[in-house]
């Protein structure tokens, strides 16, 4: 029954985010993000906006605001859950190939968790050369080491890093 609610919960995520794609984009944001997950006993349908100048308080509200009754109307989700629509944050997981390609060639510190070690090494920070989409691989140059390919199936994390260093 666990699988099934694995699957279940990935066709309600992706069920969402069709429906919303186009209001999302719409108002002039980018979707990054559907999940639907349990905590406790409650359910979540948390929805992650974003826009190249960053996302504020405001633009959650309205988001939430505008999407509230078209999830109503389409009623995806047989149960109660609980509507967020959040930013990524400054430090975000990279998880799709479009996350990914986001990032790629910017020279941004990213750091990656391995699944298994690699190099003797659990996790890498650096940054993303180059992404081939279509085999699904990194290319990545690591701080003061030489540029390896990885693929994504191999990474257990993937995210952004904020260097805090600047504000203190």
């Amino acid at each position: 029954m666990a699988k099934k609610q694995g699957g279940e919960k990935k066709n309600i995520a992706g069920s969402v985010e069709a429906l919303l794609l186009p209001t999302v984009n719409g108002l002039g944001y980018d979707l990054w993000d559907v999940e639907f997950e349990k905590e406790g006993s409650e359910w979540y349908l948390r929805i992650t906006i974003d826009k190249f100048e960053g996302i504020t308080i405001d633009d959650c509200e309205l988001v939430h605001r505008t999407i509230d009754p078209i999830i109503d109307e389409a009623d995806p989700i047989e149960h109660s859950y609980r509507l967020e629509v959040s930013s990524p944050g400054i430090e975000r997981e990279l998880k799709r190939p479009a996350h990914v390609l986001s990032f790629t060639g910017t020279g941004e510190t990213i750091e990656i968790k391995f699944f298994a070690p690699r190099n003797g090494m659990k996790s890498v920070k650096g940054e993303i050369v180059d992404y081939d989409e279509e085999n699904d691989v990194i290319s990545f140059l690591p701080e003061g080491g030489e540029q390896f390919d990885v693929k994504r199936s191999e990474c257990a994390k993937i995210c952004s890093v904020f260097d805090f260093g600047e504000f203190n």
